[in-house]
This record gives C-alpha cells, structure tokens and sequence, in this order.
C-alpha cells in the first residue's frame, strides 16, 4: 500500500507517494527523476548509491524511504550551487579522474562529506572516506587527488 512521504531533495521539500519499503534509490531515481545516483550492487558493498541524509553517507539501495520522513537528502546532482559545479566536480575533472564514470556519484558524496568535516584531510583521511567504494576502472590515485585539491580549494575560498 503506497502512503505519501515527505522530505527535502537537494534543498528542495518533495512530497511522493511510494511504498515504505520501496528504496530510496528507486524514489529518487524513478519518482524524482534524479539519475546521478546509480544502482550498482543492491547490497551495500560498491557504493554507487551513496546519498547524502543529514550531511552523513548512506546507502539509498537498503534505506526504505518510510526511514527518511523529515530528513534532508543530498545527491549528486545537489552537489553543485547555482549552476557552479562543486570544487570536487572541478578537481575531478582537473585530474581526470573518471573513466566510465559509474561510481563517481557515490565517490563524490563520500568526498563531500569528508571535506564538509575536514577541508584539509590526509591521505589516510580520504582512503577511509572512500573505502565503501569500488571502482573497476582503477582510478582511485586520481580521485585522491582530485579530494586533496578540492579541499584546497575550498580551504582558499573561505574568508
């Protein structure tokens, strides 16, 4: 039975009716039209479907959307501001740090995080944010960097 559920998208207050054991992923993907989050394994072990909920990484394959009433949700696509790409979208795309591109959603949502806590984080620092996150392509030194030179930049840009 689909009940109505309500809660805020990218900075945006959404309203949909869904079942509440219907996963969030598929909510935002096929009811909110919010692609970038992708489905990779449906098991919490590659995280392409990493979302923000409440500035912390989750899951969105195994939340139930009857879990996130009230509650903010962050994807990819909420990363950037005003039409200006987030710095790690910058550095990304400086480093060249995507090839098919899968699993950057859920690598730049546990980036964000991590830089929201920590703009100047260590080596070990982004390797432990980064750890749920499998990427087949090998492209993990460049992301390294690409989260070191956005905290950089995010470090410069504050006042």
């Amino acid at each position: 039975m689909s009940e109505e559920y309500s809660f805020v998208v990218n900075g945006r207050p959404v309203s949909v009716n869904a079942h509440g054991a219907a996963p969030l992923l598929s909510v935002l993907r096929d009811e909110l039209s919010l692609r970038g989050t992708k489905f990779g394994c449906g098991t919490e072990q590659c995280g392409a479907c990493m979302v923000l909920i409440d500035g912390k990484p989750e899951y969105s394959c195994s939340r139930e959307v009857a879990t996130i009433t009230g509650k903010a949700v962050t994807t990819v696509e909420g990363l950037s501001s005003n039409g200006a790409l987030h710095p790690l979208q910058h550095a990304l795309l400086d480093e060249q740090a995507g090839q098919c591109g899968y699993c950057l959603s859920g690598i730049l949502i546990s980036a964000a995080a991590l830089l929201t806590k920590n703009p100047k984080p260590s080596r070990a620092d982004i390797i432990a944010a980064l750890d749920p996150h499998l990427c087949r392509c090998g492209i993990h030194n460049r992301v390294i960097r690409a989260v070191q030179k956005a905290g950089a930049a995010i470090v410069e840009a504050r006042p």
